[in-house]
């Protein structure tokens, strides 16, 4: 995971770079121009050059819709880091009978990005495509217990070891529905960007993950009682290359295990690349 994340990270930066140098080409660009601004043209271009009234080439200021089609690619993209939180039947306060997943707030957290993507482009402010990639959610315990493997119902035994880390994650292949809104550059090439819809993740996956100095590093696959399918909502808003998300799932976050009935998943924060 550790891996992953760092390509995931060196992936990110490369493409903010490469952003950043956009406008920073673009910036000197308009330097060269007497008059600053943007303005919108529709339609088609007639590839000819757009003078002002002191005959100066402002073509560069204008922005053509583009035709409508569709789009199918691999991508990098929608790279989420943020918190997940855990709601027991409407409060954010874990039932008695989930007490055991008792988790570290700041270190319960939800990673995921975009690796496939296809989709229809109605105009150049709207877009709406169905993407594929992986989605984890890691829960960071409190107490020294271990989730048992193959276990009838989500179970656990009280461990006599102090752990430094008690990790309880799932992986899905998360495969969203995204309505994107889109509206024109503004002068800097940057765009605001509100996208919505809902979100189906297939298991993949579940995993505990415990450090301790009686035993050091160990990992235990199993699914854990974790939903097969889960299905949900989620948005993103941001400016540019960066912005703010949101998810939240409809159904159980454990299935065949009643005492864990009603506990459902929270997640929000960063977005890295619409």
């Amino acid at each position: 995971m550790k891996r992953l994340l760092i390509t995931a990270a060196v992936c990110v930066a490369t493409m903010a770079a490469f952003a950043q140098n956009a406008d920073s080409t673009k910036t000197a660009s308009d330097t060269t121009k007497a008059k600053k601004g943007f303005h919108i043209s529709f339609g088609h271009s007639d590839n000819k050059p757009h003078l002002d009234a002191n005959g100066i080439d402002t073509t560069h200021y204008y922005e053509h819709s583009k035709a409508p089609g569709f789009s199918f690619g691999l991508t990098f993209s929608r790279f989420d880091l943020g918190l997940a939180t855990l709601i027991d039947n409407g409060s954010f306060t874990l039932s008695p009978q989930n007490n055991f997943l008792r988790y570290r707030s700041w270190k319960t957290s939800n990673v995921g990005f975009d690796l496939l993507q296809f989709g229809y482009r109605f105009n150049s402010a709207f877009k709406i495509y169905v993407s594929g990639g992986f989605d984890w959610t890691h829960i960071r315990l409190r107490e020294n217990i271990t989730i048992q493997k193959n276990a009838p119902v989500l179970t656990y035994t009280q461990d006599d070891i102090d752990y430094s880390k008690n990790r309880f994650s799932s992986t899905y292949l998360r495969i969203p529905l995204s309505f994107d809104y889109r509206s024109h550059e503004d002068a800097n090439g940057r765009r605001f960007h509100l996208v919505a819809g809902p979100d189906v993740g297939l298991l993949l996956n579940g995993r505990v993950k415990q450090i301790s100095e009686e035993n050091g590093k160990q990992k235990v696959d199993d699914d854990y009682h974790y939903t097969k399918m889960r299905y949900g909502v989620f948005t993103r808003i941001g400016y540019g290359f960066a912005g703010l998300f949101a998810k939240y799932y409809f159904n159980d976050m454990f299935e065949n295990s009643p005492a864990q009935d009603g506990l459902k998943n929270f997640s929000f924060g960063i977005t890295v690349g619409f």
